[in-house]
Parts: C-alpha cells; sequence; structure tokens
C-alpha cells in the first residue's frame, strides 16, 4: 500500500500551531533561527505570513558554524533567500578556536548564545527554532540511550523561558514530511546541510537506522507528568519579585522522588537560565539534600549549596518559622526579570497542551 503523500502546512495550520504561545504584543517581532535546510526555512516563511498577518515582521538570524569551507558562500545564500521572500536576515559568525573533541555539543552551545545575543541587542522577545517531531523523536531515541530519567525522556520543550525573552518550538508535533511538502507547495528550493549525513555524529547515525518507534504512544504519559509538575509548582514554589524563588521544605519533602527531581530540575533551568537542565545524577543528590533540613547547622546555613548557575540556601521564615528553600542565581547569572510558574511547568514536548505564559 503506498502511502499518501503529506499535505504542506499552511497558513491556518501554522496559526493554530502558534496560538498555544499567546498573548503577543502589538506587531509582533520574531526572530526565526535559519540553517537553510528545509524545516527552518519553512519554518521562516510560515512565521513571516504569521507576523504580517498581524502587523508584524520577522528577522532571520542565520548562525555560520565556520566549520566548514562553503559554510560562509551557504549563508550568504540563505540571507539572499530570505531577502527574496522579504525577509530581513542577519549571519551570526561563531569565531574563535574550535575544539577538537564534543564538536556538535559545543557548536550547539555556541549557536544558542549567538542567537539569544543578537535578540537581546534588537529587543526581539520571540526566538522560534524549527525543531519537529522527528527531531523530537531522535532526540528522545538519544537520551534513552543515555537512560535518562523520566524528564529527559519528555523530550525538548516546545518554550522555554528566559528573562529577556523566550524560544518557541512551535512545529515539535508537525513530521518533517509536511515541513518538506510545503516548501515544495511554494516553489521553494532549499539547502541540505552535509552534517545531517555524516555518521560521526548521534544524529546522523540514528537517521541512517532502522526507523523510530513512534514517540505518539507516549504522549499521554508525558502530559500527566508535566500536569503533575504544574501542580507541584502551585502548591510548592513561591516567585519573589527580585527573582529567588522559595520551596516549603515539607510539602517537596512529601512528594514522590520522581517529581522532587523534575521539580527541582525544571526550577533550577528556569532560574539560571541555562539551556540544558542539570545532570541527572547532581539532581538526584540535590532532591534528597532539599529532603534533610534537620541537618544543618545552628545558623542554618550550612546546608547552602550551588547547582548549575543556582545557589540553595536554606532558611526560616521570621513569620511562619516554617523552612524553605531559596534558590536564586549564583551571582552574576540571570540578573533580569524573575520567571513565573506558568511559563515554564505549563508547556510540554509533544505540543499538545496549551502553553500559558504571563509577562
Amino acid at each position: 500500500m503506498i502511502a499518501e503523500p503529506a499535505p504542506p502546512l499552511g497558513a491556518d495550520a501554522f496559526a493554530r500551531l502558534m496560538a498555544p504561545f499567546e498573548p503577543f504584543e502589538s506587531s509582533p517581532v520574531l526572530a526565526v533561527g535559519v540553517s537553510g535546510g528545509r524545516d527552518s526555512l519553512a519554518l521562516a516563511l510560515l512565521a513571516q505570513d504569521w507576523a504580517m498577518a498581524r502587523r508584524g515582521h520577522v528577522v532571520g538570524l542565520i548562525v555560520d558554524h565556520g566549520l566548514r569551507q562553503e559554510s560562509a558562500a551557504e549563508a550568504a545564500r540563505t540571507r539572499q533567500l530570505l531577502a527574496r521572500h522579504g525577509i530581513e536576515a542577519t549571519i551570526l559568525t561563531w569565531s574563535g578556536t574550535k575544539p577538537q573533541t564534543g564538536l556538535q555539543e559545543a557548536a550547539r552551545s555556541a549557536r544558542y548564545k549567538l542567537l539569544r545575543d543578537e535578540c537581546r541587542r534588537r529587543g526581539v522577545l520571540h526566538l522560534l527554532l524549527a525543531h519537529h517531531a522527528d527531531d523530537q523523536s531522535e532526540t528522545v531515541a538519544m537520551r534513552a540511550a543515555r537512560r535518562s530519567g523520566p524528564d529527559g525522556l519528555a523530550g525538548m520543550a516546545a518554550l522555554l523561558e528566559w528573562p529577556e525573552m523566550r524560544l518557541m518550538r512551535p512545529l515539535l508535533g508537525v513530521p518533517r514530511a509536511r515541513l518538506t511538502a510545503t516548501l515544495i507547495a511554494r516553489g521553494v528550493q532549499w539547502l541540505d546541510d552535509p552534517s545531517n549525513v555524516d555518521l560521526r555524529f548521534e544524529r546522523a547515525r540514528l537517521r541512517a537506522g532502522p526507523p523510530l518507534a513512534d514517540q505518539a504512544t507516549g504522549a499521554e504519559g508525558r502530559a500527566a507528568r508535566e500536569r503533575a509538575l504544574a501542580e507541584a509548582a502551585v502548591d510548592l514554589l513561591e516567585f519573589e519579585q527580585d527573582g529567588r524563588v522559595a520551596i516549603d521544605c515539607d510539602g517537596f519533602a512529601q512528594q514522590g522522588c520522581d517529581l522532587r527531581a523534575r521539580l527541582l530540575s525544571r526550577l533550577v533551568q528556569a532560574v539560571s537560565g541555562l539551556c540544558y537542565p542539570p545532570r541527572h545524577a547532581r539532581v538526584d543528590v540535590a532532591a534528597a539534600r532539599l529532603c534533610q533540613p534537620a541537618d544543618r547547622g545552628k545558623s542554618g546555613r550550612a546546608q547552602d549549596f550551588t547547582l548549575s548557575g543556582c545557589r540553595l540556601m536554606l532558611r526560616q521564615m521570621p513569620q511562619s518559622r516554617r523552612l524553605r528553600w531559596i534558590v536564586r542565581p549564583e551571582s552574576g547569572r540571570n540578573v533580569g526579570q524573575p520567571l513565573v510558574p506558568a511559563a515554564f511547568f505549563g508547556c510540554f514536548a509533544c505540543g499538545a497542551s496549551a502553553a500559558s505564559h504571563l509577562k
């Protein structure tokens, strides 16, 4: 039996994908990370149509990692292609010495830093990335191979909020075939990145192997875990105006081990503003430590420690005399406006929930 061709993604379908991220400002400006490949190019064109319908526009951000001799010319061609579709674009170059090992991880970190710095410079509040359903399945498979915990197996988050901007992945529920069909329907040619088929890299090896199992069967379980996480955040966390977050000690200790670890992991990532959560093993140790406030010294400060860019401090509240763990950024980190619980916990990886975020 021949499979039906994937339908292109139209304006109405894309508007439904963007709806969970509302509200936006009037005349919204969206930054889109564009490599020139089919996924990011399709996202840029769809986002431009969406923004223009709301009297806004899109800015394309093209990162040239400088890892191949042809990369500068490819970045220039991508900028020209976007210009033909009325999209302003700028090229961001990763300069400096490249590492000999862990190249993809270093390139990913550099890419996020360049994108984030440019959004901050321009005052753009929304950064869109083109990760899609196939990417999500690959991410879950790679994390499963590393024996990630349940939170890691939930895959990439559709929404991350930083003090100055937010990162959105509206295509996480869309298969790549629909993005390809979208460009074909528009008569737009894309560039193929050779690293996508370079077997030195884990993701390329996954693509070259047998088809990945369908991740949709786990969507309901991920949704239930996210709902439980959101409820725990509301019950146990108190977000303060200075960017600090207080965790109720007694309530935290009463939660199950898995929920405690996932709540702390999300919270630390949100407060620190880092792109990735802390390592699973470190979170387990820290979550257990939060459940043992009785071992503190007389000053109440002996339990203070750091975790992935955050400082955790055990304090007794003067009014209620109840113990709280205070989580704040380490000195010099993430000094912008604090996050709010709904922004970080309200959206889960399969893209099925309505993302809730406050400004």
